[in-house]
């Protein structure tokens, strides 16, 4: 760990050290050095090339649409973006590594530095980037299909990555998945990738030690191809109480490569891990430079749509919002567009990212839907929202009348709100005649109030709006009680 950074919560008196390697799928149509498609769900070795293979004779051409995606990449994190950057192979054998070498980068990346700033709860958090390189993707080992016996799937073989690499710098396994998260919103966000961890288009393998606070780092092992969220923090939770208790059992901790096992909820040792020496890397021959003019990085910056963590300062600028609210907004393109809808209708950006982040969001997870299919929408949350403000009703009407939008049973805010009778009384001195009743017939809450009982003050409430069904204004029968109670 460098030095300066946070501390996090302490496991059982250990400081938890958390680095990430995740391997990005660009969204190119072929592969990163041959023209063989990248499409998934194909059969079996039917999208491998010579080159994939590096048959004699068969030489690699870089894709320049996977460069194009790592320089957006670069501008996203505000990186540093490589003038000249070069491959190298990565020596190691693996029966899904036809070419007993991968073609990576190694000390000159194409994308250097960064940063990557998410929320916690409520508490800002940053991750510093080390680097993110370009490079290919290995085969696919199938185990489950053959009895005793192991199948080999290329296709996949050659596929360009994006592999994105951190500091050291997250200290429990919540902040890694906050990461973790964040990085996918950036590159989904951006369209270099698709985000898709079932089919393996997002992997991320955590490197987790532990140590005595202010003691030197402790040795990692490294949980390879998580592929959710919910894992993840499984799988880094368990690690790291295993590690504290191999070492307060006198045990020293052996750097691995492990593997997560979702039915047990534990963690397994696959290999010792290989460091950068074991792979043997050399400049690859068949590879020049890869060199990015300045041009190319600046007009990919001005075509780049405005990215999320920029349109979260702007609704911070010109909405009102709170940094948290901007950053929730900022999770996806369609729920951005469907909250600047609503807010720029109804001129209440706070109502309208309440009702965004609340009510709206809570109908999408229980039906499991995404924003675009919303029952609905953003005109008719706008109207809601309008009719809270200017006091046509409670905020728990307006949820009545949500209810009555989204089940179909109303398409028009006004109509339901008539239909339903859920206006407020807008009637000052019918109020006042309401609340002298209150008043008149609970002289006991009266006088407890009068002697600093908020208690029977909020008792007092409770039963004008009882009297009047639910219909005045909360605020409203706040201020004539206060008034009346002297």
């Amino acid at each position: 760990m460098q030095a300066g950074r946070p501390t996090g919560p302490l496991v059982q008196g250990y400081e938890v050290i958390i680095g990430f390697e995740t391997h990005t799928q660009l969204t190119t149509q072929s592969k990163i050095f041959s023209r063989a498609s990248t499409a998934f769900g194909a059969e079996p070795n039917t999208q491998a090339s010579a080159v994939d293979f590096a048959l004699p004779g068969a030489l690699p051409v870089m894709n320049k649409g996977a460069v194009q995606r790592a320089i957006e990449f670069g501008l996203a994190v505000n990186a540093h973006i490589a003038e000249s950057s070069v491959f190298a192979r990565k020596n190691y054998f693996y029966p899904d590594l036809p070419k007993g070498y991968q073609i990576s980068q190694f000390e000159i990346p194409v994308v250097q530095g960064g940063i990557v700033e998410f929320f916690l709860g409520d508490e800002k958090k940053s991750v510093r980037l080390v680097r993110a390189h370009l490079e290919e993707d290995a085969g696919k080992s199938l185990h489950e299909d053959f009895i005793g016996q192991s199948g080999i799937d290329l296709n996949r073989a050659g596929t360009p990555l994006l592999e994105i690499v951190t500091e050291p710098d997250m200290r429990s396994s919540a902040e890694a998945v906050a990461y973790a998260k964040e990085l996918h919103k950036i590159v989904t966000w951006i369209g270099i990738c698709d985000g898709n961890m079932q089919e393996g288009s997002f992997r991320c393998d955590a490197n987790v030690s532990v140590r005595k606070p202010g003691a030197e780092l402790g040795t990692r092992r490294e949980i390879k191809n998580l592929n959710s969220f919910k894992f993840m923090q499984q799988a880094i939770d368990y690690e790291v109480r295993w590690q504290i208790e191999q070492i307060e059992d006198g045990h020293a901790i052996q750097q691995a490569t492990v593997l997560f096992d979702p039915d047990t909820g534990e963690t397994r040792s696959m290999r010792t891990k290989e460091d950068a020496a074991d792979y043997r890397y050399f400049p690859d021959p068949d590879l020049p430079p890869l060199v990015i003019s300045r041009e190319w990085v600046e007009r990919t910056r001005a075509d780049m749509s405005e990215l999320p963590r920029v349109m979260a300062a702007r609704f911070v600028a010109d909405y009102g919002l709170p940094e948290y609210d901007a950053g929730q907004l900022t999770q996806n393109k369609a729920t951005a567009a469907y909250f600047e809808a609503v807010a720029t209708a109804s001129k209440q950006a706070k109502l309208a990212s309440n009702w965004v982040m609340g009510e709206l969001s809570r109908r999408l997870n229980s039906e499991e839907k995404s924003i675009e299919a919303s029952a609905v929408g953003a005109d008719q949350l706008a109207k809601l929202v309008d009719r809270i403000a200017d006091g046509t009703i409670s905020n728990n009407a307006a949820k009545q009348v949500f209810d009555a939008l989204w089940t179909g049973e109303g398409q028009d805010v006004d109509a339901v709100i008539e239909a339903k009778g859920l206006k407020q009384m807008s009637d000052t001195g019918e109020l006042e005649k309401i609340i002298d009743e209150v008043l008149a017939a609970n002289t006991k809450n009266v006088d407890e109030v009068r002697a600093g009982n908020a208690k029977a003050f909020n008792a007092l409430v409770g039963q004008a709006m009882k009297a009047t069904k639910g219909k005045a204004n909360p605020t409203q029968v706040n201020e004539l009680l206060k008034k009346k109670l002297g």
